[in-house]
């Protein structure tokens, strides 16, 4: 497994907040070099951002929740995990039956490598084989590192995604792309979404 670069995946995490809470200032205090690993400090120092992020969608501000994640229930630390290093893939190319970030990524593929390497879980197939497995939860239970069902080619459970909070998924959305961030609550995936599922903590 390639480490994550922490600078990468943190700016990932300060793009969404600055979207999102719009009085908010953020800095962060050092620049690590590309070389440096990622210790333990500073995952749980992105996944404190992570819930920074939570908390600022929860004030009922300008961008209210108005149906995803309605309940602000917060990431368990596995979610929490997953959706910071879900941030990190932003970018990764897409590659049919992709498995590893390396070589690209499928939208069951990046789920799989995800759940894997962050939360040691280990689920694998495509969209339609993850979604036999978990619990189904209604739109306004979803936490951060669930994830999101859609039908995109006429037939259910054909893409897949993982929450992140503010109504936002990412994904791998098809060979013309690459992993990235879409909203659930409109726009072309709103249409085509089925269902949440949650499987961690």
């Amino acid at each position: 497994m390639n480490t994550p670069d922490p600078r990468r995946s943190a700016v990932a995490v300060l793009a969404i907040l600055r979207h999102t809470c719009h009085d908010m200032t953020i800095r962060p205090t050092s620049r690590p070099s590309h070389s440096q690993g990622v210790s333990r400090r500073e995952f749980l120092g992105l996944g404190m951002l992570s819930l920074l992020l939570a908390a600022c969608t929860s004030t009922g501000g300008k961008r209210g929740i108005t149906r995803f994640g309605a309940d602000n229930l917060p990431p368990g630390p596995q979610g929490q995990e997953v959706t910071i290093m879900a941030m990190h893939l932003i970018d990764t190319g897409y590659k049919f039956g992709g498995k590893n970030p390396d070589a690209g990524v499928d939208c069951s593929g990046m789920v799989s490598w995800l759940y894997k390497q962050a939360a040691d879980y280990p689920l694998k197939g495509s969209a339609r084989d993850m979604a036999k497995r978990g619990k189904q939860i209604p739109p306004a239970s979803i936490r951060p590192g669930d994830l999101v069902f859609f039908d995109t080619q006429g037939f259910r459970y054909s893409h897949v995604g993982i929450y992140i909070g503010d109504q936002r998924f990412v994904h791998a959305p098809n060979s013309r792309g690459k992993v990235r961030i879409d909203r659930l609550d409109q726009g072309w995936f709103a249409s085509r979404f089925e269902e949440a599922r949650t499987y961690l903590d």
